[in-house]
């Protein structure tokens, strides 16, 4: 697989709690540089970072991150304030308690809601697939595809584990045609890329892939 199309599906990540604006335009030069799909980065540096790359590269910011437990209005709040600010696609951690209760119903709800309050921005669905079980997965693979979220992704890189190759598969048996697979979390290496990508996932959120590609111009 070409590194460019490999690039190309990268949401080149920095959600550290110390990130800072020197970081943060460096992630964005790189973006750049490299043709990524998307820059992710904290809400707070969505708005200085949308005007530094004056429309040259999406940005992506999280909502409800990274634990999921904010209210439905808190998170679509955020969403909408991300929006003003310049993001163009929106990543949301879904409520893991509703979905260990079963409350199925209700995670539906608040995806949806988010949605709406996306504007017709991207959404991405965390489902954070290392605290659920493969009948868990299953389901929200169902709720999702119902939603008209348009992505679900794997994790948050702040659970205590990341995408693999296994939920990835899953995903891609179990989802809808109008969603796509965002892996991130763990993603080492130009490999871990593309065994992801050829199991389905059209999105990888991490900051290790450029990392790699640099290295190499080494």
């Amino acid at each position: 697989m070409e590194l460019k199309e490999i690039l190309g599906k990268v949401d080149h990540t920095l959600l550290t709690q110390t990130a800072t604006w020197e970081e943060i335009r460096l992630v964005c030069d790189d973006g750049l540089r490299y043709g990524c799909a998307s820059v992710c980065l904290p809400a707070s540096y969505v708005k200085r970072a949308a005007e530094y790359v004056r429309g040259g590269i999406p940005i992506c910011t999280v909502i409800g991150f990274p634990n999921g437990y904010s209210t439905t209005d808190a998170k679509c709040f955020e969403a909408e304030d991300a929006v003003r600010c310049g993001a163009s696609e929106i990543d949301m951690v879904v409520n893991l308690g509703w979905v260990r209760d079963g409350r199925f119903d209700e995670v539906l709800s608040e995806i949806r809601a988010v949605k709406e309050s996306c504007g017709g921005r991207l959404l991405k669905v965390i489902v954070e697939t290392c605290f659920l079980s493969e009948e868990e997965k299953i389901r929200m693979c169902g709720v999702v595809t119902a939603s008209g979220a348009d992505y679900i992704k794997t994790s948050t890189g702040f659970g205590g584990g990341g995408a693999t190759r296994e939920d990835v598969a899953l995903f891609a048996a179990h989802i809808g045609p109008n969603v796509r697979i965002k892996a991130a979390g763990g993603i080492s290496d130009l490999k871990d890329a593309e065994d992801l990508i050829r199991l389905g996932a059209s999105r990888l959120g991490t900051s290790r892939v450029v990392k790699a590609v640099k290295a190499l111009e080494m």
